[in-house]
């Protein structure tokens, strides 16, 4: 039986938004990395987060904002 998650981004939007990033990088492995660390900072930050926020894995969220600031740069501030 399969599961229903509460979010609406499915499985087929997230390989797409994966294939995106990484057809983007000029590194596979280094994209790989990015996205492998930055779900690693969001696991650690995410212990005071509300429990909605805890039920979408730090992999999944971190390959959505990635992909988010790649088609969105907007998103980003300028430094």
């Amino acid at each position: 039986m399969l599961k229903r998650s509460k979010f609406e981004t499915t499985q087929s939007q997230i390989m797409h938004r994966a294939e995106d990033l990484i057809s983007a990088a000029s590194n596979r492995y280094r994209i790989t990395v990015q996205v492998a660390n930055r779900a690693k900072r969001r696991r650690y930050e995410d212990f005071d987060s509300p429990a909605e926020d805890v039920m979408m894995k730090p992999v999944l969220r971190a390959i959505i904002e990635m992909s988010d600031e790649l088609t969105q740069p907007e998103i980003i501030g300028e430094l």
